[in-house]
């Protein structure tokens, strides 16, 4: 049975009429678990929302095509209104669908599925009261006692730990309805997604393309990097063939131009013969540019970030950066954790990892609070919540800059080029983009001001799933120290010396 169908749906900006989506098509069955990737502003949101309700993008979007829906759809949009997450869980599931149609013994079975208590839909708790991962385990109960025929979710592993990160798997996993869902996590992507919808902007981000393949994640990876590679190496086997042509074209061109100019008039036989050569040159000029736009073009596809931290940032192997010793960890909610101990050298790469709520950034705040102020090292902060330490109203060159001397500018245009940002985007505020192009100036600035100890808290968590290999890479062959907090398995497990867990 075929769950939703897609057919030729473009959709494009008002504002600015740039095109997100072009003439794409596809249809969800089923069993199919179906992941939408891309690098940040190519309208994975958008879609989603336009799947659910097209109302929710009638302000900044137009679209064209067919969209043939189920019956009834549940969506967990990326982020709550403030509104909703101050209501009670009762006034949550009260105004959830199908709530009151459930019997008790139904609604019962559905809090066991998630985990959840069979009484929780009567509480009077906040939701901004729970940890990350139970808000997620809610707001999912809230959308399946309304037994839908599709799940439309929008990242919805965004700050969950590890233990949720693994039960989120699972549900996707055996999910009894098609589930239509945005991630960024690779491990996540692995495990759960048998269909990969992947949406790009090609030629500076003008030209969209969308590529639906029906197959695991990595085996997407692999396809494509195979294909890119194959494409690019016959393209350019017959570049090189084609300019050997053009060279003896050219040869054979001039020469009979010669002869043409040196000709005497008063050879009419010796005229004829050349203007049949000319012909022949002509005609093969013809045959050659025919032949040149039947040649394999390079690969369309969109060009990964480009992170490298300069090999002269390094720390000293035998310097203490940090000695922290705390008998208690607390908040303003109270204490966290006890007995803390945490040496750690030059040049070492340290995670802290542990359940919501446990007090990891609590912690990473502590410590950025006694590193960013030394004189004998270069700290860098990059906060999970990114407007606590940027101006949000400076565009990413006035945010870069420290001198406004024209090499420095040259400099950050360079890197910004680097990481993928078109001209105009240099120049809006940094508001206006989006969360992955904020974090993007978090580790440019990392690099002009040559920091080398490194203060990060999930770090990756905005950062398409193509572009994680080439994050994990830079700091895995960063010279310096990193200490940060991170759910992100692939992550954790690649870049990082010692683990450190709060329980």
């Amino acid at each position: 049975m075929t769950a939703i169908q897609i057919k030729n749906l473009t959709v494009s900006h008002t504002k600015d009429l740039r095109c997100l989506i072009r003439d794409l098509s596809f249809t969800l069955r089923e069993q199919d678990k179906a992941a939408i990737i891309g690098e940040e502003g190519n309208g994975k949101s958008t879609l989603l929302k336009l799947i659910y309700d097209p109302s929710l993008i009638e302000n900044y979007c137009e679209f064209s095509g067919e969209i043939i829906r189920p019956g009834r759809i549940g969506y967990l949009e990326q982020e709550l209104p403030g509104y909703k997450t101050k209501m009670t869980l009762y006034e949550i599931f009260c105004a959830a669908p199908g709530f009151f149609d459930r019997t008790p013994a139904e609604l019962s079975r559905s809090a066991q599925k998630l985990g959840m208590p069979t009484d929780i839909y009567y509480s009077d708790r906040a939701l901004d009261t729970f940890s990350g991962g139970e808000k997620v385990k809610l707001r999912l109960l809230s959308l399946i006692i309304g037994q839908p025929d599709l799940l439309l979710l929008d990242e919805p592993s965004n700050d969950l730990d590890i233990p949720t990160l693994q039960w989120l798997e699972g549900f996707i996993a055996d999910s009894e309805i098609p589930v239509l869902y945005i991630s960024h996590d690779e491990t996540l992507l692995e495990n759960t997604a048998n269909v990969i919808i992947h949406m790009e902007q090609v030629h500076r981000k003008t030209i969209p393309v969308c590529t639906v393949s029906r197959c695991g994640y990595l085996e997407y990876v692999n396809r494509r990097e195979a294909a890119r590679s194959h494409q690019t190496q016959v393209a350019r086997k017959e570049q090189a063939e084609y300019e050997k042509q053009q060279e003896k074209f050219r040869r054979i061109q001039s020469r009979v131009e010669h002869e043409q100019n040196a000709i005497s008039r008063q050879d009419p036989h010796g005229g004829r013969l050349l203007k049949k050569k000319m012909a022949a040159v002509k005609s093969m000029e013809r045959r050659f540019e025919r032949e040149h736009s039947e040649m394999t073009q390079l690969p369309e596809t969109e060009d990964e970030i480009f992170v490298r931290f300069s090999p002269e940032i390094t720390s000293s192997r035998g310097k203490t950066i940090l000695d922290l010793h705390l008998d208690t960890l607390a908040n303003e909610g109270g204490e966290l954790a006890r007995n803390i101990h945490l040496h750690i050298n030059g040049g070492e790469k340290v995670c802290i990892v542990g359940r919501n709520g446990a007090g990891k950034t609590t912690l990473l705040r502590l410590i950025a609070e006694q590193l960013l102020p030394r004189t004998d090292i270069q700290a860098a902060y990059m906060p999970q919540n990114y407007a606590d330490r940027m101006d949000m109203s400076l565009t990413p060159v006035e945010f870069l800059s420290r001198t406004g001397d024209k090499d420095e500018l040259t400099a950050i245009r360079t890197y910004l080029g680097s990481m993928r940002y078109t001209a105009a985007e240099t120049e809006h505020a940094i508001a206006e983009l989006s969360g992955g192009q904020k974090a993007k100036l978090y580790f440019i600035a990392m690099n002009l001001n040559r920091c080398d100890v490194l203060l990060l808290d999930e770090p990756t968590r905005n950062f398409s799933p193509l572009s994680g290999p080439v994050i994990r890479n830079a700091l895995r062959e960063y010279g310096g120290t990193v200490i940060s907090v991170s759910h992100d398995r692939k992550f954790i497990a690649e870049v990082f010396d010692r683990v450190f867990t709060i329980k």
